[in-house]
């Protein structure tokens, strides 16, 4: 079983990975002071209530756009489930970066670019809600030809509420209704947190595809995705473990 490791800036996600499904995940808050012992701890108990042990883990597959956290997650697959980790992007990729600074694309965005041109044919737009959105362009041949980077939608209200004196911290969810007049001020914080994120992600992806002048299919990935999609037509698909199925992907190239 492949136990595959995407530390992002704001979450690590450990998923467990057979014959390309992913049976369990976990995610932790990234850290990267975090120890190998302290994760160990932590995964060997959500391990075992799964029904699941160390010894099951043959295979590990790390991507990280957190360099600092690379270290201790190494230690912990090798200290703890004996194996020599894969990382992500070391020794190149398997599709072409097409974009004048290859070694600058995050690798949860070439491995979003690997997944998604492997599970939907033609020319992809993929969006990716995390601690920044991205949105990513892939061509039919699999290339990463570039893309957009915006605040995310909680780094933007952290932004709001820690600028301002008065305005309270608020959950991110969909509005109650489509009115755009907000009555209170959670409300016009929420309006224009949520509406305006779907107004940049519509506006963003028309402008992408007119650009790239060909079909494009839209897939969404994220832990916010299914939150946006209930009031946009912008997205064609909604692929939640985009990054994980990517890392899977690469894991079974690095065997074959």
């Amino acid at each position: 079983m492949l136990l595959a490791i995407d530390a992002g800036n704001t979450n690590v996600v450990f998923a467990l990975v057979a014959d390309g499904e992913i049976r369990a995940r976990w995610r932790i808050a990234t850290d990267p002071r975090r120890t190998a012992d302290e994760y160990a701890v932590w995964l060997h108990q959500l391990l075992a209530m799964e029904g699941f042990a160390k010894a099951d883990v043959a295979q590990v597959i790390i991507g990280t756009v957190v360099p600092r956290a690379l270290h201790n997650l190494t230690v912990l697959a090798e200290k703890y489930f004996h194996q020599t980790p894969i990382v992500a992007g070391q020794g190149g990729w398997p599709i072409a970066l097409d974009v004048p600074e290859p070694a600058t694309v995050g690798a949860d965005r070439a491995l979003n670019a690997i997944a998604g041109h492997a599970r939907h044919e033609g020319d992809l737009i993929i969006v990716d809600f995390g601690t920044a959105t991205t949105f990513d362009v892939v061509d039919y041949s699999g290339a990463y030809k570039g893309g957009i980077i915006a605040p995310g939608i909680n780094l933007s209200l952290d932004a709001l509420v820690a600028a301002t004196a008065k305005l309270p911290r608020i959950a991110i969810e969909a509005p109650a209704d489509a009115s755009v007049i907000g009555r209170t001020t959670e409300s016009q914080m929420l309006i224009g947190v949520y509406w305006g994120y779907v107004a940049m992600i519509e506006g963003l992806v028309d402008r992408l595809k007119a650009e790239i002048g060909r079909p494009s299919r839209v897939i969404a990935t994220g832990g916010l995705a299914i939150l946006f999609d209930k009031h946009t037509d912008a997205f064609d698909t909604i692929e939640p473990d985009l990054t994980i199925q990517g890392l899977a992907l690469l894991a079974a190239k690095a065997t074959t």
